[in-house]
């Protein structure tokens, strides 16, 4: 197995090195990559990223959003928390199976004196709280499997950055989530900072490892073209979300106003408008006008200035229709 080592903090690149590798780098050996990222939600590749997500406080934390070419749900990391990554080229594994590779990683856990095990599903756990979710990505050619590692991560921004599912958490909420999850730091004998536990988890795996590879200047720039061409287009985070419903309410000055809006592709398929509010003009004017917009911020509001929507609406403003929109 072939260590390349990574030191970009850039979930949008950290992505695009995973898919050059797969599809592109031939190093005639599996590979293993340890790295991290800036502030990041990573969404499952069947997932509908804005029902998963809560946009507002990842906008406002600056918290960035990509989607994975793997399945599973979305997780949240940050500088203190790590990704590891096994691809396995030309192996005849045509079945997920999380035991082989997750079984590195709990060994090496194991020698820091930090006793995990894997979940029935996809999770390591410590005392029946996941440190780590894990993904799998299966095509004709290659395996990958990767998963975090919560070292010392953020619990709070965890918790309040992803939107939880009713058929997870139904009355405990946001609590319910902060008791499922701890970091491995808090398990250590030994303290040691987000840098050092790295290199013991490399050095736990050095058994396994046969050799590195350095990134050549040729590679990064192809890595970067990848997350230019995929990870990092709007259309590839929000535009693959199946068609979902969204039904958001509230009361302002000017009355109480609904918006029952269908997303397709990203896109606005179908809006109905309803309330209690006094209208200037036709609203179907506004619902008509919606549709086909790409569900976002900018796109929206540009939608609604350019019909002057906060004149048909009594006393409801620009910023006060958007939040019942988006």
């Amino acid at each position: 197995m072939i260590y390349i080592e990574n030191n970009s903090m850039d979930p949008f690149i950290n992505f695009a090195l995973e898919y050059y590798i797969m599809k592109e780098l031939i190093l005639g050996d599996d590979v293993f990559l340890f790295w991290r990222t800036e502030p990041t939600l990573m969404i499952g590749r069947h997932q509908n990223t804005i029902e998963e997500i809560n946009q507002d406080y990842a906008k406002q934390k600056n918290i960035h959003v990509v989607r994975r070419i793997s399945g599973g749900g979305t997780i949240y990391t940050d500088p203190n928390g790590w990704q590891f990554s096994f691809i396995i080229k030309n192996k005849p594994i045509r079945e997920i199976d999380f035991k082989i590779y997750t079984a590195m990683i709990i060994g090496t856990l194991s020698e820091l004196g930090v006793e995990a095990y894997l979940s029935n599903r996809n999770d390591i756990l410590i005392d029946g709280k996941k440190i780590s979710g894990n993904a799998q990505y299966i095509d004709e050619k290659c395996v990958l499997q990767h998963g975090s590692l919560l070292f010392n991560t953020d619990l709070d921004e965890l918790v309040k950055s992803i939107t939880v599912s009713d058929d997870k958490i139904v009355s405990k909420g946001i609590k319910s989530i902060r008791e499922r999850v701890t970091n491995i730091c808090s398990y250590m004998d030994k303290k040691v900072d987000t840098l050092e536990f790295k290199e013991l988890m490399i050095n736990g795996l050095s058994k396994k490892i046969t050799g590195t590879y350095e990134l050549t200047s040729k590679d990064l720039e192809r890595v970067d073209e990848i997350a230019d061409e995929k990870f990092r287009k709007w259309e590839w985070n929000y535009e693959e979300s199946p068609k979902f419903n969204i039904k958001k309410a509230s009361r302002f000055e000017g009355g109480k106003i609904e918006f029952d809006i269908y997303v397709h592709k990203g896109h606005v398929d179908h809006c109905k408008i309803y309330g209690d509010f006094f209208s200037n003009g036709d609203i179907e004017v506004v619902s008509k006008s919606l549709i086909g917009c790409p569900y976002k911020t900018e796109d929206i509001r540009a939608v609604l200035e350019n019909i002057h929507a906060e004149n048909i609406f009594y006393r409801i403003n620009l910023d006060e229709l958007l939040s019942c929109i988006i």
